[in-house]
């Protein structure tokens, strides 16, 4: 299948899987009190279960949920570092940095 911009195939959902589980595993926490850390916890976890769908819609066949998906899931990520709940560290291939 071709590489196009247009088209959401395996492997380009593959490639944002892995992205974003890099993300997810470098992004620190940098909360400060008790509230910010339950906040980043749910936005933890909805990046997770955004990640689990990405799967569950790729091994099922369904490549557009799975791309929706894969992006909402880093989405989440991106935003807590957005907001100063995470720390990305500089790196601004995987984060908007503030």
């Amino acid at each position: 299948m071709s590489d196009d911009g247009n088209i959401v195939s395996i492997e380009k959902v593959e490639k944002y899987l892995e992205l974003t589980l890099e993300a997810r595993n470098k992004a620190t926490p940098i909360t400060n009190n008790v509230e910010d850390e339950r906040r980043l916890s749910v936005m933890l976890k909805m990046c997770d279960d955004y990640q689990n769908d990405a799967r569950y819609f790729l091994n099922n066949g369904d490549l557009v949920r799975a791309f929706g998906a894969i992006n909402y899931a880093h989405a989440w990520i991106d935003a807590a570092v957005k907001i100063g709940l995470l720390d990305g560290h500089g790196d601004d291939r995987l984060f908007t940095l503030p």
